[in-house]
């Protein structure tokens, strides 16, 4: 009876093999990108017997006047490509009566099967080996599934994979934690942002670990360049939890002398020339100071949203509308973005009237200095009195 050979594929990262048995790693054939990717499919589905109308329908569907011919060409590309890469093998892809399959004397690992199994596994387990194998299917992962490969028949699996990951992730950060593991945090939620960079939860634990290690100024730096790439990809901003982490970081830089007293801290914050721009949470809590002043006071203050219309270039006239709004509103005045073209502000101690003669100096302010601009901007005013409903104005300034 013939020896079974065992050989290894890795197909998360990098395209690779060799043999199981603790051979070196193979270089794999030249090839063009249609005769890799349909080896790659052959072994991907190695345990099951593959159709001669699956493969033409998946590689020739609508685009070879012989698609028998061209599956039989390209079965022989591969048995070559095989053969150069195990010389020893033999013939390593059998033809069965309408199909194909490997040879039942070669067995096959895949590093993609060997994840996912270890992602099962961990599930089965509690406690210290728990975490310990979750750690091994994360070291597992080196990369996406058949990175480089494009194919239609690829990127399902490639998701599968990924979200596979990004649960084990999810799952080992917390318990990271609890054992003050924070170097390792920060690998994880580093490797993990490579696959996925706008889940919050990365984040979070990217920045908690880096403050918890002293280094705040890290987190700082790690949060703005979340901030920015959340922006130019979504136009979002990011969540709360992530701006109240940042707050602290922030605190902690300006603190970083030391034991200082907290009063004189706060007094001596240099403070920003233009408007108070701010998360829409935040800007909540502020408003809801101010009405709590204005019962005692007596005064008003009136809030105002401010939209683009829809001629208008996305994210350049957003980004010049929040400039004329920081730099034409008062230093105490808070903004913040409701989407990619909107903004809320409060005019703080001023009436409706007066709110509208601010809104048409924005407005003429903005087509001065963008006067190619085809935005049409457009003005909702409240007023912001304790204890009755807000009476709202809106027009739309052309």
């Amino acid at each position: 009876m013939e020896e079974t050979k065992f050989i290894h594929f890795d197909l998360l990262g990098s395209f690779s093999c060799r043999e199981a048995s603790g051979g070196e790693e193979t270089k794999n054939a030249a090839a063009g990108k249609k005769a890799q990717s349909f080896l790659q499919y052959l072994i991907v589905n190695h345990s099951r017997h593959i159709s001669a109308e699956e493969l033409i329908g998946r590689f020739w569907a609508d685009q070879s006047s012989d698609p028998a011919n061209s599956l039989k060409n390209m079965v022989y590309k591969c048995r070559n490509m095989l053969k150069s890469m195990f010389p020893d093998g033999g013939n390593l892809i059998a033809t069965l009566p309408g199909c194909y399959t490997w040879n039942s004397t070669v067995q096959l690992e895949l590093d993609s099967e060997q994840f996912e199994q270890a992602c099962l596994d961990a599930r089965k387990h509690s406690g210290g080996a728990y975490l310990d194998s979750l750690l091994k299917a994360i070291a597992l992962y080196k990369g996406d599934f058949l990175a480089g490969n494009d194919s239609d028949w690829v990127l399902p699996l490639r998701r599968y994979y990924q979200t596979l990951y990004l649960d084990v992730c999810k799952m080992t950060l917390p318990l990271l934690q609890e054992q003050e593991r924070w170097t390792e945090m920060i690998n994880i939620c580093e490797q993990a942002a490579g696959v996925d960079f706008s889940a919050d939860t990365f984040i979070v634990y990217q920045m908690q670990a880096l403050i918890a290690m002293g280094h705040p100024e890290r987190a700082v730096s790690a949060y703005q360049t979340f901030r920015e790439l959340l922006w130019q990809e979504f136009e979002i901003d990011p969540g709360e939890q992530i701006e109240q982490i940042h707050m602290l970081a922030d605190s902690m830089c300006q603190n970083n002398g030391g034991n200082q007293d907290i009063l004189k801290l706060v007094a001596e914050i240099e403070l920003d020339t233009r408007a108070f721009f701010c998360t829409f949470g935040v800007f909540q809590s502020i408003v809801a100071l101010e009405r709590r002043h204005l019962a005692r006071s007596g005064s008003s203050s009136s809030i105002a949203i401010v939209s683009l219309g829809h001629m208008v270039t996305p994210t350049t006239d957003a980004r010049r509308l929040e400039r004329v709004l920081l730099e034409g509103l008062r230093t105490g005045d808070p903004v913040a973005r409701l989407d990619a073209g909107s903004y809320i502000l409060m005019l703080t101690g001023a009436t409706v009237e007066n709110a509208w003669l601010v809104m048409d100096r924005l407005d003429r302010t903005f087509h001065k200095v963008y006067s190619h601009s085809k935005a049409s901007i457009s003005f909702r005013v409240v007023s912001l009195e304790p204890g009755v409903p807000p009476i709202s104005e809106e027009t739309e300034l052309l």
